[in-house]
């Protein structure tokens, strides 16, 4: 099987040996994914097709649904040709069919760039809230086993210093009316919608709220802070950080969050929200930007890059931008105690970077390979 580059390969090898013992719930079943041009859902559909690759005894099916506005056509392409495997163009915010039995849904289609949702706020609010309506019927149609809809660490907005780190009680300090609302408040009505369908219908959802999710397939023009620090890197330029660099987050690697995400779909838990991310660093923009050029001076093997401030053109940058964010993964540990974050910052830093030297083709000195 071909994976999309190297790092991804070991990537999804350590994903499978992590989940020998939850696979194997999805033999001879049918998985649609949506958004599945994302960096976050090809991951899931690499997993499973590797799954299947491997000799599992009854293949999965596995139903990639995106209509690539964002996300990239080449992060599937080089799957086509694999069996038990189909790509279907398809804006979810219209009605979806499927002449098969569907047994998991896992909705990731959504715009989740700051930048790019407030270009098209309105196809933001449908794709959120219609394309969530229409998995979720498609999933009561079927009598789906599980279904994840992901939601987003922004449902909490900018909490207060005493809900961080922010667990999932905690019911946020979000603008409905500021220049993110229509990523937000839609992100929120789509939790409401599945929840109202697991107490109406049963319906077993799974809301899933990642925290700063980063990994190889991130779009490196969707201005998010990672892409950008990545883009100055590969273009040996100075980072340049659009805020004082006092705000914080706390970075997952993508291998991290799907461990926990897979495990979720196919559990008994239903009805609510897990956080997913990594709890063990919280580090301020400036710190981000500083270890991305030292971890990429490791990785290409030359001098680390600058860092220089400056403001940002769009007058909404910063506008209702949380100044801290962290996960309570209490939950997630509870629910799975055989689960932890297990890459630290500059590991998955290098991997990312590694695989964007592969994708870019550019050369290393054979000192500097890692």
């Amino acid at each position: 099987m071909q994976f999309y580059s190297r790092v991804v390969e070991n990537d999804v090898k350590g994903l499978l040996s992590d989940l020998a013992q939850v696979l194997p719930r999805f033999a001879g079943t049918t998985v649609l994914v949506s958004g599945a041009g994302g960096f976050l859902m090809s991951y899931i559909v690499e997993t499973l097709l590797g799954w299947n690759a491997t000799g599992a005894s009854e293949p999965c099916r596995i139903i990639a649904v995106d209509n690539f506005k964002t996300g990239l056509p080449e992060r599937i392409a080089h799957l086509e040709d694999q069996p038990h495997f189909c790509i279907v163009r398809h804006d979810i915010s219209e009605p979806i069919e499927v002449d098969e039995p569907v047994h998991w849904i896992v909705h990731g289609a959504s715009i989740a760039s700051p930048t790019v949702y407030r270009q098209y706020p309105l196809e933001t609010i449908s794709a959120n809230v219609e394309g969530t309506r229409h998995l979720l019927e498609l999933a009561r149609a079927n009598d789906a086993r599980g279904v994840i809809v992901m939601s987003t660490s922004e449902i909490y907005g900018d909490p207060y210093p005493e809900f961080i780190p922010t667990p999932e009680d905690y019911r946020g300090n979000v603008s409905c009316t500021g220049p993110r609302a229509c990523y937000d408040e839609s992100k929120r009505m789509a939790e409401t919608l599945a929840v109202t369908y697991f107490r109406l219908f049963g319906t077993p959802i799974k809301l899933v709220r990642p925290f700063n999710v980063y990994g190889p397939g991130l779009r490196l023009d969707d201005r998010r802070v990672l892409p950008d620090f990545m883009t100055c890197l590969l273009e040996d330029r100075p980072i340049e950080l659009l805020s004082d660099g006092a705000p914080t987050r706390s970075f997952c690697y993508v291998t991290d969050a799907i461990a926990l995400m897979m495990r979720t779909l196919t559990s008994d838990f239903a009805g609510d929200a897990i956080n997913t991310g990594n709890d063990e660093v919280e580090i301020s923009m400036r710190d981000l930007a500083q270890a991305v050029s030292r971890t990429g001076a490791g990785v290409l093997g030359r001098a680390p890059i600058a860092v220089h401030y400056q403001s940002s053109e769009d007058a909404d940058y910063l506008v209702d931008n949380p100044q801290r964010r962290c996960p309570d993964l209490s939950r997630a540990r509870y629910l799975f105690p055989d689960w932890s974050p297990r890459v630290g910052l500059e590991d998955g830093l290098s991997r990312l970077i590694q695989h964007l030297v592969e994708k870019n083709g550019i050369r290393i000195p054979v000192s500097a390979e890692v």
